[in-house]
């Protein structure tokens, strides 16, 4: 029916196109079977949830893609406006306010599968335009959150995997950084963290003594690892990105000795202590970091991965779905001396610690929880503040002067006068739950059109400059 040109690269599964050129000439890319797999997953996973969810008695609104640009969060997209010119739109990073409106409107359970924009650096699981399932509820309370979307999270892996997933663990946000060193832990493995901080110190060895956190892991199986094998272990966490200065070692051997890097400064029972410990058994390596307790734990997290990755602990057929809860309300930036929120600025605080709001507001925990899959967040929410008052409160945490508050959320603020519900609700990152059921890396293949890593397609050239005439009828002066 028409005349087709010799392809730039070979339209098979194994295919000879660099990345690059597939995304140059994504039309062609999009023909071969395994990429129209992850398009056909796409497809049946929106209709498994719209049909889930509308079962629920939720209802599907549209909210607005040209909003008003906030300071909080990331960086917005702007939009310049010709007809209000020297102003501008930006494109939603969510629909959060806009959610908040619908339940104060009386819409109690409403959810959009929707396009969201941040111009953000990017990665593997980042895209500059990304999709939400977006949900909000009025008269809940946390738990009922969590098992409508527990739930729905159960029911798409059955129908679209063909397992079934067992009732989801819920572990708080302090155990979650003290055992797994991340805000986002993969439970397929154990491995958790051992503090030995009180066992391991005043003893000779001045690097131990002169640490905040001595921190551990138990690799089981490992006591045979030869002598490279631990070195690239200690290269491993002495790489920038990690940033241990070393590694300590301890061999737990079949034999029931122990032998360990540290010998000269520790005993047989000194390690026999650290053993027990780490519940570690005759067979097991246990591996050593320390220094300031944040980085290490970081550090610590890293290493064990590293270590899941190399014993074939991470396997992408394996889901082991849990809930994170009780974060922290607020965070603290060292660089610009002020508190900000740790999800958005609508979170409630737990009722228990409103009080510590002004006193010790960085001791106050979250209403909130998300929802983390094999060490991937695939989503998250709050119960909303739905009380004027605590909402002012909560600004003033964040530095924001009433003028301020009311500039950026007054109409937030003003339609909580005519009767907020109590609400609550959760976003899921829709192109990560289908690259995660589709066993990929990245988000990437799981888009129709994707951009790249510097935020840019290819395909059609863009982002590209506009026409002089553009700017002098948006009323902006001429950047070249």
């Amino acid at each position: 029916l028409n005349h087709s040109e010799i392809p730039p690269f070979t339209i098979e599964d194994n295919t000879d196109g660099g990345d690059e050129i597939r995304m140059k000439y994504r039309y062609l890319d999009l023909r071969r079977t395994l990429v129209r797999k992850n398009l056909e997953l796409r497809h049946r996973m929106a209709h498994l949830v719209r049909n889930y969810l509308d079962s629920e008695r939720f209802m599907e609104v549209e909210t607005p893609v040209l909003i008003k640009s906030t300071p909080e969060g990331a960086r917005d997209f702007v939009v310049p406006s010709r007809m209000n010119q020297g102003q501008f739109y930006a494109l939603p990073q969510s629909p959060q306010t806009f959610k908040q409106l619908l339940m104060v409107a009386g819409f109690d359970r409403y959810y959009q599968i929707v396009k969201c924009f941040r111009d953000e650096d990017l990665r593997a699981d980042r895209q500059p335009e990304f999709t939400q399932i977006d949900c909000e509820m009025s008269f809940v309370e946390r738990d009922d959150v969590l098992n409508i979307f527990e739930g729905m999270i159960r029911h798409l892996f059955k129908e679209l995997r063909g397992i079934d997933i067992p009732e989801l663990p819920r572990m708080s946000w302090q155990d979650a950084m003290e055992y797994y060193g991340c805000d986002k832990p993969d439970i397929r493995f154990d491995m958790r963290f051992v503090n030995l901080s009180d066992i391991a110190k005043n003893k000779e060895f001045a690097v131990f003594n002169d640490s905040e956190y001595i921190g551990a892991i138990c690799a089981p199986g490992c006591a045979a690892y030869t002598r490279k094998q631990l070195d690239e272990l200690t290269e491993f966490v002495k790489r920038p990105q990690v940033g241990a200065k070393g590694l300590v070692y301890v061999k737990y051997n079949e034999d029931g000795t122990l032998k360990s890097s540290v010998d000269k400064f520790y005993d047989e029972n000194d390690l026999k202590a650290w053993a027990t410990a780490c519940n570690a058994k005759p067979g097991d390596l246990m591996l050593v970091l320390c220094g300031p307790k944040n980085k290490t734990l970081a550090q610590l997290c890293d290493l064990r991965l590293e270590m899941g990755e190399r014993l074939g602990l991470r396997d992408k057929n394996v889901f082991k779905p849990l809930w994170v809860v009780d974060f922290p309300l607020l965070e603290w930036d060292e660089e610009t001396q002020r508190f900000y929120a740790m999800h958005h600025p609508f979170t409630s605080p737990n009722p228990e610690d409103i009080d510590m709001m002004e006193s010790n507001p960085g001791a106050v925990r979250a209403n909130a929880y998300d929802m983390v899959i094999n060490g991937v967040e695939v989503g998250g929410g709050s119960i909303r503040i739905h009380d004027t008052e605590l909402q002012q409160r909560m600004f003033r945490c964040l530095g924001f002067t009433p003028e301020q508050a009311d500039k950026q959320f007054g109409f937030l603020l003003n339609a909580f006068k005519y009767g907020a519900p109590p609400h609550g609700g959760i976003a899921f990152g829709f192109d990560r739950l289908v690259s995660m059921f589709a066993g990929l890396d990245s988000i990437r293949d799981t888009i129709a059109f994707p951009k790249n890593n510097s935020g840019r397609d290819v395909m059609i050239d863009s982002p590209s400059e506009i026409s002089e005439e553009q700017f002098k009828e948006l009323g902006i002066g001429l950047t070249r």
